[in-house]
């Protein structure tokens, strides 16, 4: 149901585009998204991706993950969940941390609140790029 107007229609597009974002794990960005697609529809325009992702994420199909670069990952997984990002080569990795449903009860009873929805990234090297980093340690050495 998207909030704005409150009703959107199904669409072919829209359905192929969550298809693929709920394909992968890779957290893709929408020019993935369009190749994916084109695959399945070659005739498709990134115009049509870059709106129906919008809509996605506005109907709570998708998330989109912004880090501060020039471009935005999706998320085919819209439940509340956590990330790690990588800051050496990018790859974003879904986390399951149950503790962390705990949180927002914490908060809500610290402060006489009502938690309805929070967000929390952590940041490092991933295990490939620590791999690569202790490789070349070793050969230095």
């Amino acid at each position: 149901m998207n909030k704005k107007t409150g009703f959107v229609r199904k669409t072919k597009q829209r359905e192929v585009i969550l298809n693929v974002l709920r394909s992968t794990k890779t957290h893709p960005t929408a020019d993935w998204v369009y190749q994916e697609v084109r695959k399945h529809m070659p005739n498709v325009s990134l115009g049509t991706i870059y709106r129906n992702l919008k809509t996605l994420t506005e109907m709570g199909e998708a998330l989109e993950l912004s880090y501060g670069s020039t471009y935005s990952r999706f998320d085919g997984n819209a439940k509340n969940h956590y990330h790690f990002v990588c800051q050496e080569c990018g790859e974003v990795v879904d986390l399951d941390i149950p503790l962390m449903a705990q949180l927002e009860a914490s908060v809500a009873d610290a402060a006489d609140v009502k938690v309805t929805d929070h967000r929390l990234e952590f940041y490092g090297q991933c295990e490939h790029c620590l791999s690569i980093g202790d490789m070349q340690q070793n050969q230095a050495n």
